[in-house]
């Protein structure tokens, strides 16, 4: 069971956490910027409704279901700082485009590969430095110094840093240089990492694992919510079927369920998806279609050399028509969105040009 309490003062939550308590209720607060939410671990379906709802300082009360806490999240953007501004996810803006290096090779690769992708229009950068391996020969990553050279890349071009941590102890470290933290396919249900992930004050990628269901994932963010982090992105990067023609099959139905399930923003990864560039750019439209977003895509400079998965690994020129293609997508589907914008900016254009005449 959860019971809101709004943007209540600190002994309002303590009175009701003490009544809770004295009715051998066990409880956890989880605050966000607007809103407190007590959550009742223990189990209260016996209880009725009324005993929550009249205590002083409560707004509403939800009887717990299999992921409570997603579905009051209350609605609103991710904010994701540590660029030139702010960027903004989810809430209904416009999506948004994070690229880089399946994996950071060296301080001159992600620094010319960061300012590339700003130019085709990516507004975060992504890369990997602790890369979790089906293979233990395969290139693992340049760890500690790999996010160093990412984060001076992504100073230079106002790029916030997006970046998997594999361990619990590799998540204060890299703090530092990370803007995003995010858990791979193989790590969706490595629990105590998700939980110390919750610990943290900077948002959360979570990747849905390969053979994970909906409700799954689901359960994956409600341990990092749990723990106080209400900022989490959710992310469908394809799951394991039986075809063979691509990497693995993008499943597009969980985009419209999960939005239809949570406040959270979700992005999708056509790269690991399909695992072949060809096929990059129709897939991320479709999921711009589908609702999205964002989209968070692996890009290099000269694929073919990419030293990791340089199949699906995309040019910068590739990049910038798949931005320009979200960005139509969107406005289609949004009118009232893209004339308030074009409204905006031509009042903007008309002020400007009457101070100049002022000035003048």
């Amino acid at each position: 069971m959860i019971l809101s309490l709004g943007n209540a003062k600190q002994e309002l939550v303590d009175k009701v956490c003490q009544n809770l308590t004295e009715r051998g209720l066990e409880n956890k607060v989880v605050r966000c910027a607007k809103t407190t939410l007590v959550v009742v671990l223990s189990d209260a379906d016996t209880l009725p409704g009324h005993i929550f709802s009249q205590m002083e300082g409560v707004q509403k009360v939800v009887r717990m279901s299999s992921s409570p806490l997603v579905k009051e999240v209350p609605h609103g953007s991710i904010s994701i700082s540590g660029g030139a501004d702010a960027v903004e996810l989810g809430g209904g803006l416009p999506p948004i485009m994070i690229a880089g290096p399946c994996a950071i090779e060296g301080r001159e690769q992600i620094i010319e590969l960061a300012r590339a992708v700003k130019s085709a229009g990516a507004v975060a950068l992504r890369g990997g430095a602790y890369k979790p391996r089906t293979s233990p020969y395969d290139f693992q990553g340049l760890g500690l110094d790999g996010l160093k050279y990412m984060k001076e890349a992504g100073l230079q071009n106002g790029l916030p840093v997006v970046s998997e941590v594999v361990s619990i102890e590799q998540i204060e470290p890299s703090a530092p240089y990370v803007d995003v933290f995010q858990v791979g396919a193989r790590n969706m249900f490595n629990y105590e990492l998700l939980k110390e992930l919750g610990r943290q004050r900077k948002p959360v990628l979570l990747k849905r694992g390969m053979s994970a269901t909906i409700d799954e994932l689901l359960q994956a963010a409600e341990y990092i919510l749990l723990q106080g982090n209400l900022q989490v992105i959710l992310c469908e990067r394809g799951i394991r079927t039986f075809e063979n023609r691509t990497r693995n099959t993008l499943d597009l139905s969980a985009v419209a369920i999960l939005k239809s399930l949570t406040s959270l923003p979700v992005v999708v990864d056509p790269s690991h998806a399909v695992g072949k560039r060809d096929f990059i750019a129709p897939l991320s439209r479709a999921a711009i279609a589908c609702g999205a977003d964002g989209l968070i895509v692996e890009s290099h400079c000269n694929p073919d050399q990419s030293i990791s998965d340089a199949a699906q690994a995309i040019t910068p020129e590739t990049l910038a028509a798949i931005v320009t293609d979200a960005a139509t997508i969107f406005n289609a589907l949004n009118p009232d969105y893209a004339a308030t914008i074009k409204a905006n900016a031509a009042a903007s254009i008309s002020s400007g040009a009457s101070c100049f005449a002022v000035a003048k």
